[in-house]
């Protein structure tokens, strides 16, 4: 508001502050008192009703909801080993991070290589992507899931994990609620307790297979909630949701009007010719369905940061607003190699495939002889297993196992409340002849 004072043109500026914050784990909120500053002019002191006032040896304040999430778990099992050196006899296998244990294919490095002399390559691209990516991509979806998907309809994005962020910001506000299967992928929990986004926690039932349950969903739905989230293969229990389950959760989320974002990144590590749901066939997929994907895990891209988003058309004009804030273009080199991998290296992503899935059965066989680690579930990256140890915390567990066995894992606290039984296994990250050495040290820690 402008006004007038000896001759002079003023403007009246008024701040609101403060809003209730969640705290990570512990779910309690702690309301900030509103607060009101007023600047009359220039030349008139800051006034403050603040029962400490801020002086200027203090601080900046940091964001409450920000600070108020751990730290990233990949970043704190990393420093257990940081720094240390290990024996030729007992080198340390890390089964921590989801990478894949192969490089890109030659030829797609052998293509950027020459695209890098291109000085067409080193500019912007369209905010949500290469129009060529974004054609094949949507062609590429179109004939994975047997349904037509426009390319107005996909956004090419930095990661799996900028998709899932664009696509919350884009249908949750703070003080809104996601429902979120858990044990979670912590980067999702994360981020949403960032925004002010509360989530809501669903557990699968005991001997399920770490699957999540529809009708256990639907309990917790309620005047806040606008979304559910899965993943399947899922991460971190690498569990593969079956098709029935995944039409059960959309058609929950239908008839509520909320959101089904549905992560498939993995989705290239299923069996052949398995096309994991129907969705897209659904006339109206685009009132309910958030679909993510990431091209780093199928052509070994992790470095590069691709992925992709697919909604309709006025969901993903909304996404393409905070693309624009937030990175103004996926990267430009990532899109090429994306791109080469689509046209070109279906058949070197598949036989990576196969590969996987016997570690996978290499792995998964030699933990059912166990009498020690049980297994709860176990597909494309992961395996997700109860440690032996009753009565002791999962990172505790898992951060002796470092010291002792040098055998790095993720454990089952850090994704979310109730899982201090459990470790995760990222046996993507090894070559099969890691296995049974892994298996090896499992049976020894602690026996």
């Amino acid at each position: 508001m402008h006004f007038k004072e000896n001759g002079r043109r003023w403007c009246r500026l008024t701040v609101y502050k403060g809003a209730g914050m969640l705290r990570r784990r512990a779910g309690q909120e702690e309301d900030e008192t509103l607060r009101q500053k007023t600047v009359k002019s220039p030349d008139e002191r800051l006034h403050v009703a603040h029962p400490n006032p801020i002086t200027t040896s203090q601080k900046p304040a940091t964001n409450p909801w920000l600070a108020a999430v751990e730290p990233s778990p990949i970043g704190e099992t990393k420093r257990w080993v940081l720094g240390r050196t290990f024996p030729a006899d007992r080198p340390l296998i890390d089964l921590s991070q989801a990478v894949p244990g192969y490089p890109p294919a030659l030829e797609l490095r052998r293509h950027l290589g020459e695209l890098l002399l291109d000085p067409a390559v080193h500019g912007y691209t369209p905010i949500l992507g290469l129009p060529s990516l974004r054609k094949d991509y949507a062609s590429h979806l179109s004939s994975f899931y047997g349904a037509a998907i426009t390319a107005g309809e996909v956004g090419i994005t930095s990661g799996c994990n900028q998709a899932f962020c664009l696509a919350l910001m884009s249908l949750a506000k703070a003080g809104d609620q996601v429902i979120l299967p858990r044990p979670h992928y912590f980067n999702h929990d994360m981020w949403m307790r960032m925004q002010g986004v509360e989530p809501v926690s669903l557990d699968f039932r005991p001997g399920s297979g770490a699957v999540p349950h529809p009708d256990d969903a639907a309990k917790l739905i309620g005047p806040r909630t606008r979304a559910i989230v899965l993943i399947t293969p899922n991460n971190p229990t690498g569990a593969v949701y079956p098709r029935d389950t995944i039409h059960a959760f959309y058609e929950l989320a239908r008839r509520h009007g909320i959101a089904l974002v549905l992560d498939e990144t993995y989705k290239d590590f299923l069996p052949e010719e398995a096309r994991p749901h129907e969705l897209f066939s659904d006339p109206d997929w685009r009132e309910t369905l958030v679909h993510l994907y990431s091209f780093s895990k199928v052509f070994a891209l992790t470095g590069y940061r691709v992925g992709g988003v697919t909604a309709g058309t006025s969901l993903m004009a909304e996404i393409e607003k905070a693309m624009d804030c937030v990175s103004i273009c996926p990267p430009r080199l990532a899109q090429e190699a994306a791109l080469y991998g689509l046209r070109h290296l279906l058949p070197w992503a598949r036989r990576n495939t196969e590969g996987l899935k016997a570690r996978a059965d290499l792995l998964g066989n030699g933990l059912g002889r166990s009498n020690r680690w049980r297994l709860v579930s176990i597909g494309a990256y992961f395996a997700y297993v109860e440690h032996p140890f009753s009565g002791q915390r999962s990172t505790d567990v898992a951060r002796r196992m470092a010291d002792e066995e040098n055998l790095l894992a993720i454990p089952g606290d850090m994704f979310g409340a109730g899982q201090e039984r459990f470790v995760r296994l990222a046996f993507a990250n090894v070559t099969d002849d890691k296995i049974p050495i892994v298996l090896e040290r499992l049976e020894r820690f602690g026996a």
